[in-house]
């Protein structure tokens, strides 16, 4: 059958949102490998918004010459074209296109959009936390962004129990902990070249074992959290997932057993032998527990 222009449109914008994953996460694409098609391009769509949001603030708009203000208003434009696009079901900007059909089709709204957005203005006006601000940072940075996941496991067809409370604790558990062990992993990067000390009482030159320790503990805590709700979801929701948990639990235990100082001179990363084995080890944990 002939796509309408719409649908080539569409199409041809969650293939620009495939090349974003695909550029700048390898463990998102694979991830997104253990899904069915439908389900990876809303995963990719997702993705490719909160990346393009985060390379404004990041500092590719500013190496193109943009002012301090300028990047504010491109990212209150971004935020505009993206809320217009999920009302409209069309935006010029094929990834905020892509972005509102997956939102479109699986139920995310604005109250995930809004504090998403709201975090990532707060990295441009603020460059050192409390622990209340820090809260509401990361659940607007990376919490919203696995209830947005979630909304598309609940989408998915079979029996499984997503809508369950538990659940969407473990989304936020497992986001929380991707976003404090990339903290970790950038710290040289964030405080050296953007100026930013997320954790209170933690800037880089002062950053101590004891402190590294903690945070390290925090990261176990929202691991095993998010890990319970790993059997709630459609198998290969929890494949994908499981990946993800795993992967990022290696992080942190590297991190664990790098010196604090080390932090600051280098970015932890698994190499790609162990993340074929990790994927290989929670693909097998998932088959066994979903055919009991």
């Amino acid at each position: 059958m002939e796509l309408t222009d719409l649908q080539r449109y569409s199409a041809t914008a969650t293939r620009s949102a495939q090349v974003v994953i695909g550029a700048y996460s390898t463990s998102f694409s694979l991830a997104c490998k253990m899904l069915d098609r439908v389900s990876a391009q809303h995963i990719s769509n997702i993705y490719a918004l909160v990346r393009l949001a985060d390379e404004v603030v990041d500092g590719v708009a500013s190496e193109a010459g943009l002012s301090g203000p300028q990047v504010a208003a491109v990212l209150d434009a971004l935020e505009a074209e993206t809320v217009q696009g999920m009302e409209r079901g069309y935006s010029t900007n094929l990834v905020v296109h892509a972005f509102a059909a997956t939102c479109r089709a699986t139920g995310i709204g604005v109250e995930l959009t809004e504090p998403f957005f709201a975090s990532m203005r707060a990295d441009l006006v603020r460059n050192d936390h409390d622990a209340s601000s820090l809260e509401d940072y990361i659940y607007g940075s990376a919490e919203v962004v696995g209830l947005m996941c979630l909304q598309v496991f609940r989408a998915m067809p079979g029996k499984h129990h997503s809508d369950s409370p538990k659940a969407a604790q473990a989304a936020r558990s497992l986001g929380s902990a991707f976003q404090k062990v990339n903290f970790l992993r950038d710290l040289a990067a964030d405080s050296q070249q953007l100026g930013r000390n997320y954790f209170p009482g933690a800037a880089a030159h002062t950053f101590s074992e004891a402190q590294k320790d903690e945070l390290v503990a925090q990261i176990y805590a929202d691991l095993a959290i998010a890990r319970e709700g790993i059997n709630l979801l459609a198998p290969s929701a929890a494949r994908a997932v499981r990946i993800g948990h795993d992967l990022f639990a290696e992080l942190n235990r590297q991190i664990d057993h790098t010196p604090a100082r080390k932090l600051l001179t280098g970015r932890i990363s698994v190499s790609t032998p162990r993340k074929a084995l990790i994927t290989f080890k929670a693909v097998l944990a998932t088959i066994s527990w979903s055919t009991k």
